[in-house]
Parts: C-alpha cells; sequence; structure tokens
C-alpha cells in the first residue's frame, strides 16, 4: 500500500537540494499552485525562464516520475482547499475565537429539533445498554463525552473509539441496545459501517452528525450539528463545541425524566468526590 506524500511539503523541503535552474521551477510553482497546475512543460518552462528539461528533472528531484505527476499530485494539493496553501490573514485576533464559538453554537441550535430530542432520550431511558462510537480528535472526545455524561444517572453506557472495536460492539448488540454515533463529517467510514451493522441487528442508531451526511442516511434517529469552517486554519474546528452541546441537551433531558433518581445519583457521586478531595460544595461534579 503506498500513500499520498504532500508535494507541496516535498518541495519545499527539497528545495535547497534543487540546482539553481529547478529553484527557478520551484519558486513558480510555490507562488501560484494553481497556475502552476494549468500549465504544460512548455508553459512551465517559459514562466521559470528554464527548459523543458529541467522541468522534467525537477519532477524527477520531488519523486515524480514525469511532468504529469508532478501535476496530478499539485491539483491533489489544490484539491484539499487554497486556504491550505496561501496564507489567510487573522482579522479577529482573540475574540475571533469565541465569536465562531458562539455562531457555531447558534447554527446548530436552530437545527436542533425538540421532539428528536425527546425521542433520542426515551430510547436512551428504556435502553439495555447504550454503546457510544466516535473516531478522530473531537468526535472521540465526544464519545467519552457522552459516556461521561449518562453513567452519573444510572444509565448503562460504554464508548468505543477504536474502529475494529465499532465494527465488533455494533455486531454484538440486542435489539433493545442504543447506539450513539457521532461524527463531525459523517464521512468516517468506520462509523458509517458500525451504525449500518447495529442497524442490521435491530438496535436504534442515535446519529449526532452533519445533515445530509452518509452517517445520517445510516440513523434512525438524527441530532444535527453543523459548522461553516473558516479560512483562518490556524484556529481549531468550533464544530466540536456544536457536539458537546447536544450531548449536554440529551443528558440535561434525561436527568430531568426521574429527577429524584439522577438526584441521589449526583449526590453519592458529589459525597465521594468531597470525601477525596475536600472542597467547597460549589465544586464542578468530576468535571
Amino acid at each position: 500500500m503506498t500513500f499520498e506524500i504532500d508535494i507541496l511539503s516535498r518541495i519545499s523541503e527539497r528545495f535547497v537540494e534543487l540546482s539553481d535552474s529547478e529553484q527557478k521551477v520551484a519558486q513558480l510553482i510555490l507562488a501560484d499552485v494553481r497556475a502552476a497546475t494549468e500549465l504544460n512543460i512548455a508553459g512551465l518552462a517559459r514562466e521559470a525562464g528554464v527548459s523543458q528539461a529541467t522541468v522534467t528533472r525537477f519532477a524527477r528531484s520531488v519523486d515524480c516520475k514525469d511532468v504529469r505527476q508532478l501535476k496530478v499530485k499539485l491539483a491533489q494539493s489544490l484539491a484539499v482547499g487554497q486556504r491550505f496553501i496561501e496564507e489567510t490573514p487573522d482579522l479577529d485576533g482573540i475574540h475571533g475565537v469565541y465569536e465562531a464559538i458562539k455562531n457555531t453554537l447558534d447554527l446548530s441550535r436552530k437545527l436542533l429539533k425538540e421532539p428528536d430530542v425527546h425521542q433520542a432520550v426515551q430510547w436512551l431511558l428504556q435502553a439495555r445498554m447504550v454503546l457510544c462510537l466516535g473516531m478522530g480528535g473531537g468526535s472521540s472526545i465526544g464519545s467519552l463525552e457522552m459516556q461521561n455524561r449518562l453513567f452519573r444517572f444510572g444509565v448503562p453506557v460504554s464508548s468505543y473509539q477504536d474502529g475494529l472495536l465499532c465494527r465488533m460492539v455494533a455486531a454484538a448488540v440486542e435489539p433493545n441496545d442504543v447506539v450513539v454515533v457521532i461524527s463531525l463529517t459523517g464521512n468516517t467510514p468506520e462509523i458509517i459501517d458500525a451504525a449500518a451493522i447495529a442497524r442490521q441487528y435491530d438496535a436504534k442508531v442515535i446519529a449526532i452528525t452533519k445533515p445530509g451526511s452518509l452517517l445520517a442516511a445510516e440513523s434512525d434517529l438524527l441530532l444535527a450539528i453543523q459548522a461553516p469552517e473558516t479560512d483562518f486554519i490556524y484556529k481549531p474546528s468550533a464544530s466540536r463545541y456544536a457536539m458537546l452541546a447536544v450531548i449536554d441537551v440529551l443528558a440535561t433531558e434525561l436527568a430531568k425524566q426521574n429527577k429524584r433518581r439522577s438526584r441521589d445519583k449526583l449526590r453519592r457521586v458529589k459525597l465521594s468526590l468531597d470525601s477525596h478531595r475536600g472542597g467547597d460544595e460549589r465544586q464542578p461534579l468530576g468535571d
């Protein structure tokens, strides 16, 4: 199995090893990747002020068999998105981080439908077992946070982040189990497969994901989240806050269904923590 190497990184890494004429080709490409992709070998040579043979040698110097493969790899870099190639100014500073989170929460709040939340809560309350599945950065955190929220209300819950384990537990479900699948994009193959397997064995599948995604199509109930990504790539995605907000909504509504039982469980947890660490009564409950 071979894996794609980012050609722009390879050009930058090899730059000092290139000949003077090859460096001219490299500078031309790095200055405007899109324009370089649209030029043929003669055009690249003309714009860089070198011979066509130099362009061919340059392609081989960055591990491409010919200029055609070089252009294919440049096109693949462009497909990732222009924002990962060209520098985007940071116009918002520190306040922009908070604004992005706020805007994401406002957008996702509009997507979340109250009847769907109530249905999800009923399934979770009636479940023999709740399985939370998520892979990657934010989604893995989400699946663990779902477990962290539900156990304290007496819900039998476990979370999984490994692709093979997700498939295995999905294949071992019972019809009265509930599987919560979490994905910010809804395109992670392992999570989509796990959802399909769980439904095949008649478990209920709740998806916290992007509407219209492949994962949404493989669920019995969608709790939609969405967040537009900005061109400023250095700021972490705010979409994970929308995911955590949905989890908090579910946990809150679930706890309210049996307030006395929930209160008793929370009090027992708080007593256990206070006897261990001390502190005042307003400390977070194990968070």
